[in-house]
C-alpha cells in the first residue's frame, strides 16, 4: 500500500540580536527531521534573515501568507512558535488567516496536543515569547540612552569630519577643515558647483571620490555640524563636538531655506521618467531643457549616450509631443472593445502554453503512467498464479517508485501559480484606465525604446505580475490609431507591442 503523505512549507527567521545564518540551519535541519518522522513531504520554505519577529513587516513571512492562499499545504512547519511571531496579538491573526486558507502552523519543538490544554499552552508559550521580546527592548533601549547620556557614540553612519576613538566622537581636524571651507564658501554666495569644482582641483575627496552635490547638500543641511544630535525627541548636546560657529551655520540654513534650488524640477512632472531607453546605444533617456532665442523654455527627453558623447545619433524628442503619444497610443488600443478582447485572449492563449510547457510535470505524468501500466501487468500475473520472489521484488521495485514520482509530481505542482481568469485579466486593465497619466504609465508600462522613426512600448503582463512568466510578451497585431501630430503604421508585431509614430 502507497504511504498518503502530507505537504508542508518551512518557515524560518533569525533576529541580529546575536543570532547568524547558522541559526537558520539549525532550524531547517530540526525541521526537516521531524517532517521526515511524521510522514510530511516538504514543498518549500520561506526565510527571513536579520528579521524581528515584533512585527510582520517580514518579505517572505509576508509571501508565505499570500502564497496560503492559493496553493495546497497541510502546514506551515516552524523550529519554534516565536520564530513565526513573538507579538500575541499578530501572531493570533495570522494563525487565524492559515486557518481561513486551510493550512496550520506546527512547532517541531514544542509538541503541542491538539486538546484544549494544548491551547492553553500555545497562548501561554506565545506570551513568554512576548514578554522576552519586550524585556529585551527595554534593556537595549536602556542601555543606549545612557551611552549617549554619557556622550558615547552609539553606532551608525559616522559623518564626515569626524572620528571615533574610546567611544568617543572627536573632531578630525584635517576633514573638519574642508566642512568650514563648504559653509564658508556657501554662506557668502558661491554655487555649489563652483564649490565642488574648486574641492576637485586641489585632490580634496570623499571615501577616494569626488565629492557629490548631494554630499554636500547633505552636509550643508547636518545640524551635527553645530554640535546638536537628536534622537526621538531628546536632544543632545555633549555627542558631537561643534565644527561650523552658530552663526556661520544659522547663515547657512536660512540661506538654504529661502533657496530655490531642486523646487523648480517638481513643478514640471516626465510623465516618462526611468521608463525610456535608448533604442540604438541602450542608454538611459533623461529630461533635459533649453531657452530659445525667444526666451521661451523647452523641454526634451534626450539620450545620455549622446550627451556623454559616446557616438550615439539619437535625436531629441519633445517632451510634450512623445508624452501624449505614449498616453494616446496606450488608451487607444485598450478602449478599442475589438483590440481589448483580441489581447485578453492571447493572454489567456499564453497562459495555457506557458502551463503545457511544463516539460518535467510532463515527463512526471508519462513516467506514472507507464509505472502504473507495469505494476497492473503484475497483479494480472499474480491473479494467474504466477508468484514468486521476481515478481514480489518488482511489484516492490514499481510501488517504491510510483510513491517517488507522486513525490516530485507534488513538488512541481507546487511552482506552478494559480492560473489568472479572464475576469483578473479585463479587471486589470479597466482599473488601470482609471488611473492619472502619470500612475496609470509607471502601472502598464515595463519600458519604452526610443529610436528616431519609431517608439517601441513594452508592456507590463498581469500574466507576468501574477508569476506566470517574467519574460515572455505578447504576441499582437497593431493597427492604426488616430495620434495628433502621428500616424502609426501597420506593422506585424513579433514580441512586443509597436507604435512608430511619423511627423505629419
Amino acid at each position: 500500500m502507497e504511504k498518503q503523505f502530507k505537504t508542508a512549507v518551512i518557515y524560518a527567521r533569525y533576529s541580529s540580536d546575536n543570532q547568524t545564518e547558522q541559526s537558520i540551519e539549525g532550524q531547517l535541519r530540526i525541521c526537516e527531521q521531524y517532517a521526515q518522522f511524521n510522514n510530511i513531504l516538504i514543498l518549500d520554505t520561506y526565510i527571513d534573515r536579520a528579521m524581528t519577529g515584533t512585527n510582520d513587516n517580514r518579505p517572505d513571512f509576508q509571501r508565505m501568507l499570500d502564497d496560503s492562499k492559493t496553493k495546497n499545504w497541510d502546514y506551515v512547519l516552524v523550529y519554534k512558535f516565536d520564530r513565526f511571531s513573538r507579538d500575541k496579538y499578530q501572531s493570533v491573526l495570522h494563525k487565524k488567516t492559515l486557518k481561513d486558507n486551510g493550512v496550520k502552523l506546527i512547532s517541531a519543538m514544542e509538541n503541542i496536543p491538539d486538546s484544549p490544554e494544548g491551547i492553553i499552552l500555545e497562548s501561554l508559550l506565545e506570551a513568554m515569547s512576548q514578554y522576552y521580546s519586550m524585556e529585551l527592548s527595554q534593556k537595549v533601549k536602556r542601555g543606549m540612552n545612557e551611552s549617549r547620556l554619557k556622550g558615547h557614540f552609539t553606532g551608525g553612519f559616522l559623518l564626515y569630519g569626524y572620528k571615533v576613538e574610546n567611544k568617543k566622537v572627536i573632531i578630525d581636524e584635517e576633514q573638519a577643515e574642508v566642512v568650514r571651507y563648504i559653509y564658508n564658501q556657501y554662506s557668502i554666495g558661491v554655487f555649489v558647483k563652483d564649490i565642488l569644482a574648486e574641492l576637485t582641483s586641489k585632490g580634496i575627496y570623499n571615501r577616494g571620490k569626488p565629492f557629490a552635490r548631494s554630499t554636500i547638500y547633505n552636509i550643508l543641511k547636518n545640524e551635527k555640524y553645530a554640535g546638536i544630535y537628536r534622537h526621538n525627541e531628546e536632544v543632545f548636546y555633549n555627542i558631537y563636538p561643534q565644527i561650523v560657529p552658530d552663526e556661520i551655520y544659522n547663515a547657512v540654513r536660512a540661506k538654504i531655506t529661502s533657496n530655490k534650488y531642486g523646487k523648480r524640477s517638481t513643478e514640471i512632472v516626465y510623465l516618462l521618467k526611468n521608463k525610456l531607453k535608448c533604442g540604438y546605444c541602450g542608454s538611459s533617456i533623461t529630461a533635459e531643457s533649453g531657452t530659445s532665442h525667444t526666451g521661451i523654455k523647452k523641454r526634451y527627453y534626450k539620450c545620455m549616450g549622446r550627451k556623454l558623447n559616446n557616438g550615439c545619433q539619437k535625436s531629441m524628442q519633445r517632451k510634450e509631443f512623445l508624452e501624449e503619444f505614449v498616453i494616446n497610443a496606450i488608451l487607444s488600443y485598450l478602449t478599442d472593445k475589438t483590440e481589448f478582447d483580441g489581447m485578453v485572449k492571447s493572454l489567456l492563449k499564453c497562459q495555457d502554453n506557458l502551463v503545457k510547457e511544463n516539460i518535467a510535470l510532463n515527463m512526471l505524468e508519462r513516467e506514472k503512467s507507464q509505472c502504473e501500466t507495469a505494476l497492473a501487468n503484475i497483479m494480472k500475473a499474480i491473479e494467474q498464479g504466477v508468484i514468486n520472489s521476481t515478481t514480489n521484488k518488482r511489484m516492490k521495485e514499481l510501488e517504491d517508485k510510483l510513491q517517488e514520482i507522486e513525490q516530485k509530481t507534488l513538488l512541481e505542482k507546487s511552482k506552478v501559480s494559480t492560473k489568472i481568469t479572464e475576469k483578473e485579466i479585463r479587471e486589470y486593465y479597466v482599473q488601470a484606465l482609471k488611473l492619472e497619466a502619470k500612475v496609470l504609465i509607471n502601472y502598464l508600462v515595463k519600458e519604452i525604446r526610443l529610436y528616431n522613426d519609431k517608439v517601441e512600448i513594452l508592456f507590463n503582463s498581469p500574466i507576468a505580475l501574477y508569476g506566470i512568466s517574467k519574460n515572455k510578451l505578447l504576441q499582437l497585431k497593431q493597427k492604426k490609431s488616430n495620434i495628433t501630430n502621428y500616424k502609426v503604421r501597420n506593422i506585424r508585431i513579433t514580441n512586443k507591442w509597436l507604435f512608430i509614430p511619423r511627423s505629419s
